[in-house]
């Protein structure tokens, strides 16, 4: 069988191309006896295949020509893949603990052969949902977005190699649109696919569409998301893009990647478990009430910023003499200028957090594609509940994030909606 063109792939024909392609025949020990295929995508967009054998095992990801969540009604650009395997490529060199790895690409069946993240590991929001603890979870989460974020920026780079990175990541403006439509658009008009707990969140999703404060922070958040090219960002990284044990955390589906700035990574995962905190309310029950659990996320999202902060400055601090051009050795070259301009720097990144993440969680109350933690709450009012307080939170630490100046001092905000 040929596969010379693109064309969705199901159980069947994917054996046929795996045997096709060398790359993945070998992984499984080129003998395909007793082999087990199970489509496992319960994403937005694509196909996932999990192959297992014998003699080894991958992951097969491919690409849809539109939203797999909608339909043919709602087309995307399959080339996402492309951008997928190219990021995950260098997010693997960058951070090789916590990226899986790439074993075939195929542009033309816009498909991708790489690790399979065997059990225990299971997607971070299903932790969350189940109560689970990671110990080392703000550890390695500040590892990848430190190393990734630095490492891609000028900061660390010329210009010359920023600039040739950015023009490639360029090509991935379709998804960049759709982000930018589905975070910053959206949520704040009336439109088709906009969806939330109703009756209980008509007013709330009125009162978002009605709050010309929050419509002017926004704008300048997708300015930003548009404009400034700060270092490669997965575009993504909430918890259904991470995967774990509690030793282990690998970091996936970067396909809506692209040079942005920082914050938008950062702020996407901490407003995810944000999102988590207010969701494990209508998990609890008699057995579990939950409570030690949310403090537990607390000081997950306390460690993550702070992890982050130290190891992103050690990082700059190691290489402030190198080739990067952002701050040249020659003009901030004595210490006391160094610190300004790392304090300055950070406490831009600090603000920029909190307002992409604070944008992501209100998409995800009022917007088309909603989380996990909060959908499977199944009496309607007790999720309302959570969404509500969990929407007031957003729309504070959007509007206000200039008054922050430190992440025990969000810890403290959203203690006063719980």
């Amino acid at each position: 069988m040929a596969f010379s063109e693109f064309r969705p792939l199901d159980e069947k024909s994917l054996i046929e191309y795996i045997k096709a392609v060398p790359a993945l025949y070998s992984k499984l020990g080129n003998n395909l006896d007793d082999l087990k295929v199970q489509e496992v995508g319960d994403g937005n967009l694509n196909f996932v295949y999990i192959v297992v054998a014998p003699g080894g095992s991958f992951v097969i990801k491919q690409a849809l020509p539109y939203i797999r969540c909608i339909g043919e009604s709602w087309p995307m650009t399959k080339e996402r893949a492309y951008f997928e395997a190219v990021a995950l490529k260098e997010q693997g060199r960058l951070s090789p603990e916590h990226v899986p790895e790439v074993y075939h690409f195929d542009r033309t069946m816009s498909l991708i052969g790489m690790r399979y993240l065997e059990p225990p590991h299971i997607i971070l929001r299903k932790g969350f949902i189940a109560g689970v603890e990671y110990p080392l979870l703000a550890e390695h989460m500040s590892e990848f977005m430190a190393k990734t974020l630095y490492f891609t920026s000028l900061l660390y780079r010329s210009t010359t190699e920023h600039k040739r990175d950015v023009a490639e990541f360029c090509g991935n403006v379709e998804l960049c649109r759709h982000t930018a439509q589905v975070v910053f658009s959206d949520p704040y008009k009336v439109f088709q696919y906009n969806r939330w707990t109703s009756p209980h969140l008509d007013r709330d999703a009125e009162a978002v569409r009605e709050d010309n404060v929050l419509k002017l922070e926004v704008a300048e958040l997708k300015s930003k998301f548009c404009e400034r090219a700060q270092a490669l960002i997965h575009g993504d990284l909430h918890t259904g893009s991470v995967m774990v044990t509690r030793e282990s955390t690998q970091v996936i589906d970067p396909e809506f990647a692209f040079y942005g700035p920082m914050g938008f990574d950062i702020g996407a995962f901490v407003g995810n478990l944000i999102l988590a905190f207010f969701a494990q309310d209508g998990h609890a029950d008699q057995v579990n009430d939950r409570k030690t659990y949310k403090e537990w996320i607390l000081r997950t999202i306390e460690e993550t910023w702070n992890l982050f902060h130290k190891k992103f400055i050690a990082l700059w601090d190691e290489h402030k003499d190198g080739s990067g051009e952002a701050y040249l050795p020659a003009i901030y070259n004595n210490p006391e200028l160094q610190q300004l301009v790392q304090k300055k720097f950070m406490e831009d990144l600090f603000h920029d957090t909190l307002g992409f993440g604070a944008a992501k969680m209100i998409r995800r109350i009022v917007g088309v594609a909603h989380v996990e933690d909060l959908e499977s709450i199944t009496d309607a009012s007790r999720r309302a509940d959570c969404e509500h307080r969990a929407l007031e939170v957003a729309k504070l630490l959007l509007k206000e994030r200039r008054k922050f100046h430190a992440i025990t001092e969000v810890i403290s905000a959203i203690k006063k909606f719980q």
